[in-house]
């Protein structure tokens, strides 16, 4: 290992630790921050496991409620994200117990709820190249959301939210194993629906 690396991974450490710490004091200032900060992915996440942007709303309050009743849980050797879209997770799945015997599966079946949001286009395009790029965001989205849920949220964890394959482990609380099948098998079913709907 490098000296520069070294000393990323300390500062790293230092700061989920500061992190950690703050968590346990309920400190407002850094509350403000972290929603700030993950207020969009948050709730994009929640809008994929849902369909419905209501409920994503409703999940997105009730997990930050969490995060202050429950900073003093979180582990300082875990990215934040992490923890906070385990939180999300669980409480969706808690909900959906609850509602019906179904589990995360049963989120966002073909006709519940409304259709996935989808991101907003970059700025600097050209109106046909905004329009083309509409055109294959709409087939991938629509793509994405017939997929299993369990496919369609390692894919959305790992590509849309950039988290390693552990950290998705550590969300869905599954075996590395299990997240890599069902990363390889989600993106070969998201290749076979688009190339499908090509012919």
């Amino acid at each position: 290992m490098t000296i520069a690396n070294s000393l990323f991974l300390n500062s790293m450490e230092r700061e989920t630790q500061a992190l950690a710490r703050g968590l346990r004091r309920r400190d407002p200032d850094l509350l403000d921050r972290l929603i700030e900060q993950y207020q969009y992915r948050l709730l994009r996440y929640l809008l994929y496991l849902t369909g419905s942007r209501e409920a994503a709303e409703d999940f997105f309050q009730e997990t930050w409620v969490r995060v202050i009743d429950r900073g003093h849980q979180y582990n300082s050797k875990f990215k934040f994200e992490t923890w906070l879209f385990t939180i999300a997770r669980n409480l969706v799945i808690d909900f959906r117990r609850r509602k019906t015997t179904g589990s995360l599966d049963a989120l966002s079946e073909p006709g519940e709820g409304q259709p996935m949001a989808e991101p907003a286009a970059p700025d600097n395009l050209s109106p046909a190249d905004l329009a083309a790029a509409h055109e294959e965001s709409e087939r991938v989205w629509a793509a994405l959301a017939r997929l299993p849920a369990f496919y369609r949220e390692v894919l959305l964890l790992r590509f849309q939210e950039d988290l390693t394959l552990e950290e998705i482990a550590a969300v869905v609380a599954a075996p590395l194993s299990t997240v890599k099948s069902r990363l390889y098998r989600g993106l070969s079913e998201l290749r076979e629906k688009l190339e499908t709907e090509k012919v």
